[in-house]
């Protein structure tokens, strides 16, 4: 394997497509880290891109602007690429349904066009991680055509199964899974990793802190709302629970209330989150 570092997930878009991607304010951490080198506003530094099996040049921009216009602005750090080049035509080809929706969109609403977002069932992402090799990072698609795919393998797995097999550690024991499958699930894992890391190996209901105890992790990502249903692996649809846990949830199947972050049981149970530091309540 090559990739290091989950970074982040991006929804493609028309910029994506032509001229660059804009890095979270959030996970511009794990991109400083993985660079190992000053950053200063204004700067660039050429990088590398691995995509479908070819290597492409590209630039990592931290843009710069006016400080003291906007004092309060953070760093606007940003992977950017010429619309001409390599890397911009390989993209418009992988994510060809996206491309095609976002031209439509824009040639229909002429010159007045606001950013454009595509309809769930054409939403198309890139998911993006560093590498073992410096400055160079790794792309990989998730198309309409590979959704659809993974929608025909998923359906034949209970919820349970799908997470056990997102959370193996040996990911070559006693599964076959296909091109769409595996790579879902490595960026299923690599996003419950770095949950897993931020709160430090224990369980968000019990708190417990086995990794501390016992010297290993036990702890597992869990979808709030079934991957196999939803197919949302955003980390706000994920929390870190430890085994027991885990299974209760699958085998009670408690309704997880948004308002008050907490599982509320048929038996009159209620089990509140008792460690959050990246789900929002809501209502």
């Amino acid at each position: 394997m090559i990739e290091g570092s989950y970074v982040f997930k991006k929804e493609i878009d028309w910029s994506a497509l032509h001229q660059g991607i804009s890095i979270p304010l959030t996970f511009q951490v794990v991109v400083k880290d993985y660079i190992n080198m000053n950053m200063p506003r204004g700067k660039t530094v050429k990088i590398k891109i691995i995509f479908d099996g070819k290597t492409y040049a590209a630039n990592l921009v931290n843009q710069k602007f006016d400080e003291q216009k906007y004092p309060t602005h953070k760093d606007i750090l940003q992977i950017r690429y010429n619309p001409q080049s390599e890397l911009a035509n390989k993209l418009r080809n992988v994510f060809k349904s996206s491309y095609i929706y976002l031209s439509k969109q824009r040639q229909a609403l002429g010159k007045s066009y606001m950013y454009i977002v595509a309809p769930d069932n054409l939403k198309e992402y890139l998911a993006i991680y560093t590498t073992n090799y410096p400055l160079t990072f790794l792309f990989e698609s998730i198309t309409c055509e590979e959704k659809n795919t993974l929608v025909a393998e998923i359906g034949r797995l209970r919820e349970e199964e799908y997470e056990k097999i997102i959370n193996l550690t040996d990911h070559t024991a006693g599964y076959y899974l296909t091109t769409s499958l595996n790579k879902v699930r490595r960026l299923n894992n690599a996003i419950g990793n770095a949950l897993k890391t931020l709160y430090k190996n224990q369980c968000q209901i019990c708190g417990y802190d086995f990794a501390s105890k016992f010297g290993v992790s036990i702890v597992e990502a869990h979808h709030i709302i079934p991957f196999t249903v939803s197919l949302n692996n955003n980390p706000e649809n994920i929390m870190i629970l430890c085994p027991n846990h885990h299974v209760v949830i699958h085998k009670a199947k408690p309704v997880f209330d948004w308002q008050t972050l907490s599982f509320r049981f048929e038996n009159g149970v209620q089990e509140p989150l008792r460690i959050n530091m990246h789900l929002v309540k809501t209502g």
